[in-house]
């Protein structure tokens, strides 16, 4: 016969296991997040001394895993993909992660160094994990990310729940309204590659006691990096987080909210000077009525003490009022009214030539290559693009999209002309002759752009 406290130790059981089979691993992850969020909310200097077990939790790696996957990507150093994991069993695969977290014996696989394209010529060092180690760092991530979200400035808008580049641009415009005209557009000299790992770590230590959590992102922190088949980097690193780790942007922000924090003081010069700090990951602006000799000074003294600097090549000050700034590719400029006759001004917000100028490329990138499909092929994959250039910069209120939209559904009409143009060789094809953009929006689904710029999503 049970005695009573085994009694309550099955119902209890019972309970939870009722209650697990009642949401999905998401609700239960999410439900999880917001009870350590509201506990960090409730006092902004508790520690967190028992997170580990969380991580390891079978639901958190599951929950992990379908994150991971859905944010897609290439293998690491082991060259192993999703495919090849469901393949050989994605329940053993997951139960391994599991088993060694458990035992302690996890130890993240080198770091695969690729340099993608960027919008100016150059390349990005981006950091590749395996995707093992991808899962593991999302479950840290799951677990840590709403401790240090209670605490982060709202004045931070990349890479965090809820908040994106539309939230930087508002408040911008927010404070461009205020007469907070004068900027400096700071930018850091290779910030990824340079945040001091024991700055880092004491920045964690002040939510995590967890030596086991520690432990963990120490040692993603000192992966070594495969370039070209050479190793680099490893335990002697001091430096730097790989750029394409899943935990690297909340890295980032723990270890930038300091300078969020510095320059919100009611203490600080920057405060006394009404200057105010819009951020996105690691490209932020200063606004104010003025951006003095002495709030600059202070600015490169702050981050000098963090161990990193201003890139004073790309660092510039603006006056608004007089001239324009691109910023998370938009561009910002005081701009006179279209109406015939008219004098007056506005504070107008579009997308930067050079992000009209990327989604060009992407257009003829895709006809370019579908000559030969069906045109419900590529009209799905123009719609993607589409969707998402609209809905990155279409903001009702903050953002003027009619000339730019006008541009770009300009030149998808004419290249689709030009397309079908050249497909027929003598110009008497089908489509050619019935206008072929217009009758891709009627008969194919592409979506019309024009019609699109009064509404906020698609």
């Amino acid at each position: 016969m049970y005695s009573k406290k085994k009694r309550m130790q099955s119902l209890t059981t019972s309970l939870q296991n009722n209650q697990s089979s009642m949401f999905s691993t998401d609700e239960r992850v999410r439900m999880l997040q917001r009870k350590l969020y509201l506990k960090a909310k409730q006092s902004k200097t508790f520690k967190f001394y028992v997170l580990y077990d969380k991580v390891r939790l079978n639901y958190f790696i599951e929950e992990a895993y379908h994150r991971v996957r859905k944010n897609g990507g290439a293998p690491g150093v082991d060259g192993v993909t999703f495919e090849m994991i469901e393949k050989q069993g994605l329940n053993e695969f997951l139960l391994a992660i599991g088993k060694e977290l458990t035992n302690k014996t996890y130890r993240p696989q080198a770091v695969k160094r690729v340099y993608i394209p960027k919008a100016n010529g150059k390349t990005r060092p981006l950091g590749i994990p395996t995707i093992k180690d991808r899962v593991v760092q999302m479950s840290c991530k799951m677990v840590i990310e709403p401790i240090f979200e209670a605490d982060f400035s709202e004045s931070s808008h990349g890479f965090r729940p809820k908040r994106s580049a539309k939230d930087a641009m508002k408040s911008i415009k927010n404070y461009l309204k205020e007469r907070r005209v004068k900027v400096f557009d700071a930018d850091l000299e290779s910030f990824f590659d340079t945040i001091p790992h024991d700055k880092l770590m004491k920045a964690l230590q002040e939510r995590i006691a967890d030596a086991n959590i520690l432990k963990l992102i120490e040692m993603w922190l000192k992966s070594p990096i495969v370039e070209d088949g050479k190793i680099k980097g490893g335990k002697n690193n001091k430096k730097g987080t790989p750029q394409g780790g899943v935990i690297s942007p909340l890295l980032s922000n723990i270890y930038l909210n300091l300078l969020d924090r510095n320059i919100e003081s009611m203490e600080s010069i920057f405060k006394a000077e009404g200057v105010r700090i819009v951020r996105y990951a690691d490209d932020f602006l200063l606004l104010g009525g003025r951006i003095s000799e002495k709030v600059i000074s202070k600015l490169e003294n702050l981050l000098g003490k963090m161990g990193l600097q201003l890139n004073k090549a790309k660092s510039r000050c603006v006056d608004l009022w007089k001239e324009s700034m691109d910023f998370l590719g938009f561009t910002i400029r005081y701009a006179r009214t279209p109406y015939k006759g008219s004098i007056n001004r506005f504070w107008n917000i579009l997308p930067s030539k050079q992000s009209e100028k990327k989604m060009r490329q992407t257009i003829k990138a895709i006809l370019r290559t579908s000559l030969h499909l069906e045109p419900s092929v590529y009209v799905r994959k123009l719609n993607t693009k589409l969707r998402g250039w609209m809905n990155y910069f279409n903001m009702e209120g903050v953002s003027q999209m009619y000339t730019s939209t006008d541009r770009i559904a300009g030149y998808l009409g004419q290249t689709i002309y030009r397309m079908f143009r050249r497909k027929s060789q003598n110009g008497k094809s089908r489509h050619y002759r019935q206008y072929a953009y217009k009758k891709f929006i009627r008969e194919h689904g592409l979506i019309d752009l024009y019609q699109c710029l009064n509404l906020r999503t698609l």
